[in-house]
């Protein structure tokens, strides 16, 4: 006779701030912990998108069903200090976590969850939870991976219905570096791994003020010649330019930027004063629009994937971009003197901006990338053009 089918006891729990509880089969770190539930559409790069700094208290459900088939290595993370384990704090998986199959692999997904604190949950219909984001917004919650399966449901509804959430947040100071650091590793280059860029072929000085900077944002500006000194967020504007930068570039990074902006504003009005050509990506360009007078909003589910089109109205080229924002600049409040320079094409919200007469300017998209297209990287040309421009040099162009 044949057996019945097997009953798993689940050993994980999605449970949201309205009490809603969705069960599943737990992997990576045990325990719980509260944060916002949103969604990626990338089909790559899941190592680099939970170390992305900027998923700092919130909880990643990849839309895409297989996950962790190709292990996991020590080369693909964007967090400036593994250690610290500033990324996503949790996961959500369709379909169970298989033997890795790649050259690269130097451990299976499971056991790298567990050594970054990862809480996660697999064996869900990502699309259902997906469509419910959608519908009613990134919600609260608490994720928790129990291996014995027994939960105290009462307990974490009422930690998910108690968590105040992302609005006024600062999550910066969190992310931030400790200290001051240097920075010379360039881009990867397929099956050679990551160079570095010699002291005697640096061309320019960036200071970056990390909120919670990426790698690759870093290897970018060395692969440009630039030598990067990164210096925490609450660096004065005095202190960095006591570094004599020959540009400074603000970072993205988690939290409501109203919340960052508190102290960072002062600092960022007083470099632009300074005349340095300053560039911000995601968190570093919505404290940007605060400090030119601007508002940023709280959005109803963000935009986190690596298939978003965005217009450049600068050239009136469309590119597809990664994208990882809950926050947005609020397009109407932007004062006389600071353009629009880039829209969503999803839901025309803003994606950049630039200040006249000034060599001042900020995406909201991630053109650095990893994961996903490359389509951005000339905005990296564009900074470092302003930089020799101010130093009288020729240009370079844009999209080598």
């Amino acid at each position: 006779m044949t057996a019945p089918w097997t009953q798993e006891t689940p050993t994980a729990a999605l449970v949201l701030a309205d009490g809603t509880v969705i069960y599943g089969k737990g992997v990576g770190a045990t325990g719980s912990v509260e944060a916002e539930v949103c969604f990626n559409t990338a089909l790559t790069g899941y190592q680099e998108i939970l170390t992305d700094p900027s998923y700092l208290g919130q909880i990643v459900t990849f839309t895409f069903p297989h996950i962790g088939n190709i292990g996991a290595n020590g080369e693909d993370i964007e967090d400036l200090v593994p250690a610290a384990r500033r990324g996503a704090v949790g996961a959500i998986f369709r379909a169970d976590i298989t033997a890795p199959s790649n050259y690269r692999s130097s451990e299976d997904l499971d056991a790298w969850l567990k050594k970054r604190g990862i809480i996660g949950l697999s064996g869900i219909d990502t699309r259902a939870l997906t469509a419910w984001i959608r519908e009613h917004g990134a919600p609260n919650a608490v994720i928790a991976h129990e291996p014995s399966g027994t939960f105290d449901l009462d307990a974490l509804k009422a930690k998910a219905k108690a968590w105040g959430g992302l609005e006024g947040l600062d999550l910066a100071i969190e992310a931030t570096s400790g200290q001051s650091s240097k920075w010379d590793e360039k881009p990867w280059v397929w099956n050679e791994g990551y160079d570095t860029l010699a002291e005697a072929d640096a061309r320019y000085h960036i200071v970056c003020v990390d909120y919670g900077v990426k790698r690759n944002i870093l290897r970018l500006f060395a692969g440009l010649d630039c030598k990067v000194t990164v210096v925490p967020a609450k660096t004065s504007a005095e202190q960095i330019l006591a570094l004599s930068p020959d540009g400074v570039f603000l970072s993205n990074g988690p939290g409501d930027p109203a919340a960052t902006g508190e102290y960072a504003v002062p600092v960022i009005r007083a470099l632009i004063d300074s005349g340095l050509p300053i560039f911000g990506i995601c968190l570093g360009h919505q404290i940007l629009a605060i400090a030119l007078g601007g508002k940023t909003t709280k959005m109803h589910q963000g935009h986190h994937g690596a298939n978003h089109p965005v217009k450049d109205y600068t050239t009136g080229k469309v590119e597809i971009v990664s994208m990882n924002h809950g926050f947005a600049v609020d397009s109407a409040s932007l004062p006389e003197g600071v353009a629009e320079t880039h829209v969503s094409l999803f839901d025309g919200s803003n994606c950049g901006i630039a200040l006249a007469g000034k060599p001042v300017f900020s995406v909201q998209h991630h053109p650095e990338a990893s994961p996903g297209p490359q389509d951005s990287h000339y905005l990296f040309r564009r900074f470092i053009n302003l930089v020799r421009e101010k130093k009288g040099e020729a240009l370079l162009e844009e999209r080598a």
